[in-house]
């Protein structure tokens, strides 16, 4: 099967040069014990891939990448009974134990076991089973290793889905909806009448302000950079856009006192700061980016207590993705998700290095792979 292999972080751009992602043919595995093999039909590409491309976001080397992407159920191993070949599946990023104090209390997000499965590179129910053709150990990325024309997951990292949703819709419920819709649904639990702001409209952050968008009375603000963005912001839902400079006079202009929330889908601990001030009393920060790990915070701390503010870390939008996916798709029938909007194009998987470049330059949402 084509795999795209990080071997070394930190190459320099333009990384359809430098190439950081080598495409190789490895070796199909079979699922074990709890395990399902899955034919990719799309994979898409996140800012967390390119965070481990470009060495903010550490993970254990030689990695096939690719965490968000839909397939269908090829094999199952021992002990899999509820999924036959065939099946349509979303690949999620999470493989929640069910087990764990984090999946015991309905927040499979933080499942402890799954997180440390994800940091080592394995698998859920067993060490890495992709080899290189020398035989080296590929590691796995968060349990998917998606940009393969096959992979083998724990039973836990997949969603059935209907035969409905086409490939290049499904592909982007195993992240960017998940992260940007749970954060404002679950996370924010934003209420009616509540005023929002969006930092940074990628796939989650314009995930996000179409999730506001369905909370009635809901005033939402969306600030990016780039034009082309803010004008899509507005076909998913928002109201008001600006750029980052324009942000406050926004805020200003169009709530009574601050904003009630405040998404930051940037990663940039600068951004967080503006965010927070932004909020009205009360108000929350969610953080669903995800900032270099030398980034820190400078910001007063009296206005926790003193206005109630709140800081909200939200990963993958606290979803519980066997209920969340369905809902969401199920907004998505009804025209009120129109993820659509989000999806760039879809190229063959032997351009993944130049949809690198694409994302960091901000000239895509969303590009999907086909192998």
């Amino acid at each position: 099967m084509l795999s795209a292999v990080l071997y070394e972080s930190g190459a320099d751009r333009p990384y359809a040069a430098s190439t950081p992602l080598a495409l190789e043919d490895l070796a199909v595995p079979a699922p074990r014990r709890g395990e399902v093999l899955v034919k990719i039909e799309r994979s898409s590409l996140c800012h967390s891939d390119l965070s481990v491309i470009n060495g903010s976001r550490q993970r254990p080397l030689p990695m096939a990448l690719g965490h968000e992407a839909a397939g269908t159920v090829v094999q199952t191993g021992e002990g899999v009974q509820d999924l036959a070949e065939g099946t349509r599946v979303v690949l999620v990023f999470v493989p929640a134990c069910g087990a764990c104090r984090s999946c015991a209390s309905g927040r499979p997000a933080l499942c402890s076991r799954g997180a440390e499965a994800n940091g080592d590179g394995r698998l859920l129910h067993g060490e890495p089973l992709l080899r290189s053709a020398s035989g080296t150990t590929i590691n796995h990325h968060l349990g998917v290793s998606a940009f393969s024309e096959y992979a083998v997951v724990a039973r836990e990292s997949l969603v059935r889905i209907e035969d409905d949703v086409p490939w290049d819709v499904a592909a982007m419920f195993g992240c960017a909806a998940l992260t940007g819709i749970g954060a404002v649904l679950n996370t924010a639990q934003l209420q009616a009448g509540q005023s929002i702001v969006v930092f940074g409209l990628g796939a989650v952050g314009l995930m996000a302000v179409m999730a506001a968008a369905q909370v009635a009375g809901t005033t939402v603000l969306a600030i990016d950079p780039l034009p082309a963005k803010r004008e899509l912001a507005l076909k998913c839902g928002a109201h008001f856009v600006g750029s980052p400079e324009e942000a406050a006079a926004l805020a200003a202009a169009h709530t009574e006192s601050g904003v009630d929330v405040a998404v930051e889908a940037v990663g940039n601990a600068s951004v967080m700061e503006a965010c927070l001030a932004l909020l009205d009393r009360g108000g929350a920060l969610v953080s669903v980016g995800l900032p270099h790990p030398a980034q820190e915070l400078n910001v007063q701390a009296l206005q926790f207590a003193g206005k109630g503010l709140r800081i909200l870390g939200s990963y993958m939008g606290d979803c519980v993705p066997d209920r969340d996916i369905p809902a969401y798709l199920d907004l998505w029938r009804k025209g009120r998700l129109p993820v659509e909007l989000l999806h760039t194009d879809t190229r063959p998987l032997r351009e993944i290095n130049e949809g690198l470049d694409a994302l960091a330059d901000g000239e895509v949402v969303r590009r999907l792979f086909v192998s």
